[in-house]
């Protein structure tokens, strides 16, 4: 571990970062904890079928340069105990039921496709728990396409087996030379972290998973102008998993929300265009 990865006895490494665990509702729930720790803690709330290893390190060591940043594996994944629930509002209930056993009344959150479901939910249930919020390659309840993403990733599992490709490459980008060339760099990245690594999510929690986002994509819409808060929407600009149409339906039908569309960019946007979204992050949750 050199200077650069930590400073006294702050992490501020993704792939140094302990995974540790905290019990609460008889779940222990794994996480990652890293950054200064002053400011406002800035909760990561993830994708489908993702462990603590499918954080993209450079958005994670961006973020942690200036604040604290705290990963976790959602109930029944990874190293995470418990079941996995069949519905977004259970993840929800899960999500701030960790966020407190950490002892934090107040936080900001980066949300990611399955996250940013879950990170609508809570903003409408615990309203006070968020102060500012991104939403990233999501969509809202009953949003155009979503109800297709299980349908969508045994597509591309099945592509992915056939060319014997991390099915990522087919979900999170495009299929352009430059989609294909970020995919593949941001596939390299995740495999940076060689020791402690969290295991796979286990086939049957992931078909919960999958169930999960079928019924939120069926679901009715929600009265999304009840969220005060500010919120950046980001995403690619062509989203064949969560239609980026639903990225530009939720800018408008948020109060107080900005928007973020990158060219050439699919499902990771964020992850393909790190370097653009990180500054972008930090001035947003920057802000007092």
């Amino acid at each position: 571990m050199n200077a650069r990865e930590t400073r006294g006895d702050v992490v501020t490494s993704y792939k140094n970062a302990q995974t540790r665990t905290v019990t609460a509702d008889g779940v222990t729930f794994a996480y990652r904890d890293l950054g200064p720790r002053t400011g406002m803690p800035i909760i990561f709330i993830t994708h489908l079928a993702a462990v603590l290893d499918n954080w993209d390190p450079r958005v994670v060591d961006g973020i942690a340069a200036k604040h604290r940043v705290i990963t976790f594996d959602l109930r029944g994944v990874g190293a995470t105990t418990g079941k996995t629930p069949k519905t977004i509002e259970e993840m929800a209930r899960d999500s701030v039921t960790f966020i407190r056993a950490l002892g934090f009344e107040k936080v900001d959150v980066l949300s990611f496709s399955m996250g940013g479901m879950i990170a609508q939910v809570i903003a409408q249930t615990d309203p006070q728990l968020i102060r500012r919020l991104i939403l990233a390659g999501t969509g809202p309840a009953g949003g155009e396409g979503i109800k297709n993403v299980t349908r969508i990733s045994h597509y591309d599992t099945l592509r992915a087996l056939l060319t014997f490709q991390d099915v990522k490459q087919f979900l999170f980008f495009t299929r352009t030379p430059n989609g294909i060339r970020a995919g593949k760099q941001f596939l390299a990245r995740l495999k940076e972290r060689t020791q402690d690594r969290d295991k796979a999510i286990a086939l049957k929690s992931y078909f919960s998973q999958l169930k999960a986002i079928h019924r939120w994509g069926l679901a009715r819409p929600q009265d999304l102008s009840v969220i005060k808060i500010p919120v950046l929407v980001a995403n690619g600009d062509d989203d064949r998993m969560v239609p980026t149409s639903n990225t530009y339906d939720m800018d408008r039908r948020l109060p107080n929300s900005e928007l973020v569309i990158y060219p050439d960019g699919g499902h990771g946007g964020i992850f393909q265009y790190h370097e653009q979204f990180v500054p972008t992050a930090l001035e947003f949750f920057g802000r007092p």
